[in-house]
């Protein structure tokens, strides 16, 4: 059993959604070099079908997704629960916030306003052979509102008829993304990126991917050296030893892509800086789900890029008000590669009034750097785990669930 498991990670590991996605890049923009007419217009095609369907779906993802997570969380409440959660929300909007205030300084000095990515989905001279319109059952807006009244509701009154069918409805969600979205994401991209070929601007948007990654790999780090320098301050405990010693977990979650995969050694990487096995055996598992600095400041830097780029004003008051959702949106995304930017897609949409070409260059982006966030926010679940261990343990040192 054992070697099984070992050889289909590596198999993961190597026929993953990043590499995946690095080829259907590479492919797209050698094909665009020399493709026939035909060809491009069969691509533009399914491109088309594809981002309507995306359209289609995305408020259904929402309420399927959101929903039954708002209601699982209240199953648990207590202390404890509302710690730890109000901790990582607080971690993950300093994250948002952060990450914006360092992309808002340096972006417009290094990306081009004029690159244009609103054109990106369009080719003056050639057209899809048809389009199918899938409008969708009701707005993203009307998909939060319903999916927070729903979850609410769901964890106040302690049904189980309603929740049953919300958890089968997240599954049917869950298999569309893993079944569906997923599998087809290479081909969509492959078709933007051989799009850009054809446009001649492809080498503008692969050098503003290099510079946004060295940034944000930066703000990571900055980022994690901030949340364990809190931790220490507050657990007294030497911050670096703590962040050395959960190296290990980040290690980790670069291969495997999923913080849910991570877990195991990030609960045992936490006991080792001194967290209570029973607050580690509770904080991990659940900041698993709830903790996403790190996929918050991807998508935050991500998206204020292609604003920039995009030739768009930059507003803090926009996204102040977009980082606060984006907080509570992607605490329900699924526990596969890029399932934070799927559950992101909504809000993007909604507040920040992306179109489907910058849906899927910000879906392009951020599962890029997709390992650096999911290694970002199992590295800070550990500096949640002491702050709450310190915190928890003043009042109720045995009140643990």
């Amino acid at each position: 059993m054992f070697k099984f498991r070992r050889r289909k990670l590596n198999l993961n590991l190597k026929w993953g959604l990043l590499p995946r996605v690095i080829l259907a890049i590479a492919l797209g923009i050698i094909c665009g070099l020399f493709v026939p007419s035909w060809l491009v217009r069969a691509v533009l095609t399914f491109n088309g079908l594809f981002g309507n369907f995306l359209g289609f779906i995305i408020p259904l993802l929402i309420l399927g997704l959101v929903a039954p997570g708002i209601a699982e969380l209240g199953r648990s409440a207590g202390k404890l629960l509302f710690i730890t959660a109000a901790l990582a929300y607080g971690f993950t909007l300093a994250s948002g916030f952060f990450s914006y205030a360092v992309s808002a300084v340096t972006f417009p000095y290094l990306l081009d306003s004029s690159t244009g990515i609103a054109s990106f989905s369009q080719i003056a001279e050639l057209k899809p052979y048809f389009v199918i319109a899938m409008p969708p059952v009701f707005s993203v807006m009307t998909a939060l509102v319903l999916a927070f009244t729903l979850g609410l509701g769901m964890a106040v009154i302690q049904g189980s008829r309603l929740k049953g069918v919300m958890m089968d409805f997240r599954d049917i969600i869950d298999k569309v993304i893993v079944k569906v979205i997923i599998p087809l994401l290479p081909i969509y991209i492959f078709g933007i990126f051989m799009n850009m070929t054809v446009n001649g601007q492809v080498a503008k948007v692969l050098g503003v991917f290099a510079q946004i990654i060295v940034i944000i790999f930066i703000i990571t780090v900055v980022m994690l050296l901030l949340q364990f320098t809190v931790a220490g301050i507050i657990g007294r405990k030497n911050p670096f030893a703590m962040l050395r010693h959960m190296l290990v977990a980040y290690a980790t979650a670069l291969g495997t892509q999923s913080s849910a995969a991570t877990i195991p050694v990030t609960l045992r990487q936490t006991e080792k800086i001194g967290v209570r096995e029973e607050v580690a055996g509770f904080v991990v598992p659940l900041c698993a789900t709830i903790h996403m600095s790190g996929s918050t400041m991807k998508i935050v830097a991500c998206a204020l890029a292609i604003i920039i780029m995009s030739g768009q004003p930059v507003s803090l008051e926009q996204f102040a008000g977009f980082i606060c959702m984006l907080g509570i949106t992607i605490i329900a995304a699924p526990g596969v590669p890029g399932g934070a930017i799927m559950a992101a897609l909504g809000v993007l949409e909604s507040m920040l009034g992306f179109s489907q070409a910058e849906l899927a260059l910000m879906i392009a982006l951020y599962i890029a750097m997709d390992s650096f966030g999911t290694a970002c926010n199992v590295t800070g679940d550990g500096a949640i785990a002491v702050i709450v261990d310190k915190i928890y343990s003043r009042k109720h040192d045995s009140a643990l669930p």
